[in-house]
């Protein structure tokens, strides 16, 4: 049973929508988040991204950040850039990438059930990172971003969802990396209860991205929980905002490695190691990897392909039998040392958006010494982790296409 309940969103007005919606604040530096809104102070980038308002000393965790979120906030309210519905809705996202579409339905889930460990995560969080964004939901009043949900494809929401795409959407706009962003209302209070009703009979959400948003999310409901005395129904700040998509829409990206150095080892030496537990094979002309286990390698300008050899992973353990972390547990620990992947700075990791000529370019043009491209995880894989209640490996799911902030706000009273 999963509790999702409509919301009064604070969007933009129509004719702004397409200048407020921004990606999120994660996937871009501060410098060039401030290249991305250059000529453009609709942005969103200015709440959920703040740091760029402000002079470049200032340190990252710096009230001033957070405080001027809130006056940027505030700020596109009062201009009318910004408006909030007078009466709880659902909201039909659909995103289109390179002609593949992942509609989504908005809504809010119960930071209670996160507690309660019914919405299932994959991914540690960073203390600095879920501290940001504690700081920065509590001081804007609001969740700026939604938390990327997925659950288990249902037949009766795909029928509702289809019925409400039928009408007149709100938005329809195209970004400018050329993702197509449109979305509906669900006002309609049958269908408002319809949906309601097919959520309760969802036996697990799971947390696809946007970790970090959820603990800070969960952490605000639980402060203004205990600080809270008055009585009464339960209170905004008791919801996270999140867009629920079927597991069957959603598309991972590989999300691959490249290493500053071979740990000391000659090319020829590291390639003898690693050959005690992978087949390494020449020539790896399609240069990214056509099915699990398998590898490319990109070293010395050539490209591998290395495959891990049977037995050297536990195939029932749903963590072990990742191809991130095979890669680590029996590469990148053993041979080339490194311990721990989240705070080795001889590793880097780069998004499958980037494509292999990135991996190529770091090594023949940017010193470092070796490039992996991975086969991307699968939803699949992801839901079994979430259910076993483990952890995966860092960096090893990207999606695309992002969900735009700005499009959806959550006021927490």
């Amino acid at each position: 049973m999963a509790l999702v309940l409509p919301f009064k969103a604070v969007r933009p007005q129509q004719k702004f929508v397409s200048q407020v919606a921004a990606l999120p604040y994660d996937v871009m530096t501060r410098e060039e988040a401030q290249k991305a809104v250059s000529g453009n102070a609709l942005s969103f980038m200015h709440v959920e991204k703040s740091e760029i308002d402000v002079p470049d000393q200032t340190k990252s965790d710096d009230d001033l950040i957070y405080q001027t979120a809130k006056r940027n906030f505030v700020q596109m309210q009062e201009k009318g850039i910004l408006l909030q519905d007078e009466s709880p809705c659902f909201y039909i996202y659909q995103q289109k990438m390179s002609g593949r579409a992942q509609t989504g339905i908005v809504g809010l889930m119960s930071a209670a059930e996160y507690d309660a460990g019914k919405i299932k995560k994959h991914e540690l969080t960073r203390k600095d990172k879920e501290e940001d964004r504690i700081n920065h939901v509590s001081t804007v009043n609001a969740q700026t971003g939604p938390v990327f949900i997925s659950y288990r494809e249902r037949q009766n929401l795909n029928k509702i969802v289809d019925k409400i795409m039928a009408g007149t959407p709100e938005y329809d706009f195209t970004a400018d990396d050329g993702v197509i962003h449109t979305v509906w209302i669900v006002a309609d209070a049958i269908q408002i209860e319809e949906i309601k009703k097919e959520f309760r009979d969802v036996d697990a959400l799971y947390i696809a991205d946007g970790h970090h948003r959820a603990a800070a999310a969960t952490t605000v409901a639980r402060v203004r929980r205990s600080q809270d005395k008055s009585a009464g129904s339960v209170k905004e700040y008791e919801s996270v905002l999140a867009v629920f998509f079927p597991h069957t829409q959603l598309k991972v990206m590989d999300y691959n490695r490249a290493v500053k150095d071979l740990n000391g080892l000659t090319p020829e030496k590291f390639i003898e190691k690693i050959s005690s537990c992978f087949t390494v094979s020449k020539n790896f002309t399609a240069r990214s990897p056509q099915q699990l286990h398998d590898f490319g390698m990109y070293l010395g300008g050539e490209w591998y392909k290395i495959t891990i050899k049977k037995g050297m992973y536990n195939e029932s353990d749903p963590v072990a039998s990742l191809d991130a972390a095979i890669l680590q547990e029996h590469l990148l620990d053993p041979v080339l040392g490194i311990k721990d992947p989240r705070i080795d700075d001889r590793i880097k990791f780069i998004g499958g958006i980037r494509g292999m000529d990135e991996l190529e370019k770091l090594v023949n043009k940017e010193g470092f010494a070796v490039a992996f491209s991975l086969y991307p995880t699968t939803m699949e894989q992801i839901i079994n982790v979430a259910d076993a209640g483990a952890i995966m490996p860092p960096k090893s799911t990207w999606f695309e296409p992002k969900l735009r902030s700005g499009i959806f706000t959550h006021k927490l009273d």
